[in-house]
């Protein structure tokens, strides 16, 4: 089994649409962490809702590449996610595959570590949540150090939502 994490974000619904992406999740493997999720400004887009966002830590036997393609693109389409050249739309749900124990990959398909966990905060701080120390492999930065240089003043951590969130998935499992 991989050690996975999977950074989900949604601003369209996000109560209903995170709570149905993670137990869609839940069916195709263990969930093994689910960070805090946070309430966000939407990047570029002052006029869209605000987002959810948080990062799950699973365990999988799936490759990553069909991972990503075969479960999570999957789970987005299913939830009604239309991609189409406006790559900051609106979306029900966004799950990424950001890590993928220590492998790095750089390809048109898929790129691991995701490089987004450099410059977002509401990526970075959650992923430091779930596995402090980490250090990303073929960049050789620790997490604490990227989260740390990281603004997350825009960020509001949704605690009574998230202890809701963990309740669910634990009782769908």
């Amino acid at each position: 089994m991989a050690r996975a994490f999977i950074s989900a974000g949604s601003n369209m619904d996000p109560g209903v649409n995170m709570k149905k992406a993670l137990i869609e999740l839940a069916r195709h493997m263990r969930i093994s962490g689910i960070s805090t999720v946070y309430l966000t400004e939407p990047e570029g887009r002052p006029g869209q809702p605000k987002f959810y966002n948080c990062v799950i830590e699973v365990d999988s036997g799936i490759p990553p590449k069909d991972l990503k393609y075969k479960v999570l693109r999957r789970i987005e389409d299913s939830l009604g996610r239309k991609r189409g050249e406006d790559k900051c739309a609106e979306r029900p749900i966004d799950l990424d595959l950001i890590l993928y124990d220590d492998l790095v990959i750089d390809s048109d398909a898929i790129r691991l570590p995701d490089t987004q966990i450099l410059v977002r905060p509401f990526i970075a701080i959650p992923l430091r949540e779930l596995s402090p120390g980490l250090v990303l492999p073929g960049l050789n930065i620790s997490i604490d150090d990227i989260a740390e240089r990281l603004d997350a003043s825009g960020m509001k951590p949704l605690e009574d939502y998230t202890e809701s969130l963990r309740r669910e998935i634990r009782n769908e499992v």
